[in-house]
């Protein structure tokens, strides 16, 4: 797949466009009757998403998602609670917002120009394309007109609009299956599975599941990058798309909207089939054993994140050891390892527990003006290539004008410091920035990854369980009868 490209020229277009199409509604503050009022008044903002990473979903932490982080940005700057339901399908979502039961959706849903007959949009805040995907090990399709089974998409998704417009302008005979059965996550599962032959959906979508099902694979874009925004009703004013213009406008300029970017999607635009495919055998093969040591020992951070950094560094492998003399499952050098009190870095416990404790020690250091939880990919950096080559790579970000406390910022600045004209700017000199970049963005791949197979995993079983518990109930509401009493109602006839 193609990596993760965020068109900012392109929304900011579409932004300048909606900004001169709202200006006669930027009186909204003082209008004591438009439709931003009533919901200031009210006191809540209701917004209708959909249950699906990276937008709304529940984690160690509770809910998370970058529409659930913007959303509650939101109704923080218009000084209301924010109160979120999701819903199953496409069409739910709209229905919701078409009868007044949400203000808003927020979801990663597409600009679709045919929705703009009765609704209204907000600034767009990134790009996605639609693709076609198939199942992997099976023939590619080269275009639509090629494609050798049945098409199915969601039904109300913006793709619905694009198979339209293609069937008319080049693919005549094209035709496809709408559903509101399945949502756009549980399609791409079962082309991964091949119990279904094509879907489209986003990008950004695609490149997640990915990481958990990698039997799904990308035929070919359908569309070019197109926006992703926010959808409300149409009214007579534009009040709350006015707040809202200016919201993304006050979030893009002091750097807010690039960092929910960057914790979202920053890492998800490059899939390595055999890589993939090698870490989930590894989670089922090898991590079962190695469990209960990062759950005992990962105190700081997830447990996950832990597993996830000890396969970058060794594969998870105990007797892992490289050419400069690092060893174990978490590559312990042996000054470090010394100061840890790890007397055998080749024993898992031991290296486990050195591993987290040098990384927890090292967030410590981080200086405090960095957003917490962008201090794990800081202590991630100096783990890779030392502490003082970290301080290095932020001291460059502030002198071309980066945020020195920003990952988004910083991690750009990391390669540099293999180039003279660069690292010659900084206190300790060279270092292996483009691999420590690396280091980081493998990592956070594959903390998707065990996440996410860890929980369908769970899913499958708790699915297993289900039907098991209703076929033994279906089972036990047949009355047992004895075999003897059949025998004397119906006595056997002898055989002629």
């Amino acid at each position: 797949m193609k990596p993760l490209k965020i068109n900012y020229l392109f929304i900011g277009a579409v932004t300048l466009m909606l900004a001169v199409a709202l200006w006669p509604a930027l009186h909204w503050r003082n209008d004591d009757s438009t439709q931003l009022q009533k919901i200031k008044e009210r006191g809540v903002l209701n917004i209708g998403t959909l249950n699906v990473a990276p937008y709304y979903y529940k984690s160690s932490n509770g809910v998370d998602g970058l529409d659930y982080e913007l959303a509650k940005m939101f109704a923080d700057y218009l000084g209301v609670k924010l109160n979120i339901e999701t819903k199953h399908s496409i069409t739910n979502l709209f229905t919701e917002l078409e009868n007044g039961n949400a203000d808003m959706l927020a979801a990663g849903l597409i600009f679709n120009p045919e929705r703009m007959k009765e609704l209204n949009v907000g600034p767009a805040y990134y790009s996605v394309s639609q693709q076609l995907v198939y199942r992997q090990n099976t023939p590619r399709p080269q275009s639509l007109d090629n494609i050798k089974g049945g098409l199915t998409v969601v039904s109300g998704s913006a793709s619905i609009s694009t198979l339209h417009q293609l069937k008319k302008s080049k693919y005549p005979q094209l035709t496809w299956r709408a559903t509101s059965s399945y949502s756009s996550v549980e399609l791409l599962k079962q082309v991964a599975e091949g119990t279904l032959d094509y879907t489209i959906a986003d990008s950004v979508t695609i490149a997640i599941i990915q990481r958990f099902s990698p039997n799904l694979a990308v035929a070919f874009d359908v569309t070019e990058e197109e926006p992703v925004m926010w959808y409300m009703r149409k009214t007579d004013d534009n009040s709350l798309n006015a707040a809202m213009l200016d919201f993304f406008n006050q979030i893009t300029e002091d750097g807010s909207l690039s960092k929910l970017e960057e914790k979202y999607l920053g890492h998800v635009g490059e899939f390595d089939y055999v890589d993939t495919k090698t870490f989930l055998s590894a989670i089922d093969n090898v991590l079962p054993t190695l469990k209960p040591l990062f759950e005992k020992y990962a105190k700081e951070i997830d447990w996950r994140l832990a597993a996830a950094i000890a396969y970058q560094e060794s594969h998870w492998n105990p007797t892992a050891t490289s050419p400069t003399g690092v060893r174990g499952i978490m590559m312990l050098t042996r000054n470090t390892a010394d100061s840890l009190g790890v007397t055998d870095r080749l024993d898992p416990e031991q290296s486990i527990r050195g591993g987290i404790a040098y990384l927890e020690q090292l967030m410590e250091k981080i200086p405090a003006t960095i957003p917490e939880e962008e201090k794990i990919w800081f202590a991630l950096i100096a783990y890779n290539m030392g502490f003082a080559h970290m301080l290095d790579a932020r001291s460059l970000t502030s002198k071309q004008g980066g945020d020195p406390d920003s990952w988004a910022d910083v991690k750009k600045r990391l390669a540099m410091l293999t180039q003279k004209q660069y690292y010659s700017q900084t206190r300790y000199g060279y270092a292996r920035g483009y691999q420590a970049y690396q280091f980081v963005e493998n990592i956070r791949r594959y903390q998707i990854s065990l996440m996410g197979y860890l929980e369908e995993k769970e899913n499958q079983t708790a699915k297993a369980l289900l039907a098991a518990a209703k076929e033994a109930e279906m089972g036990s509401s047949y009355p047992t009868v004895n075999p003897k009493l059949i025998q004397q109602k119906h006595p056997r006839q002898p055989e002629k």
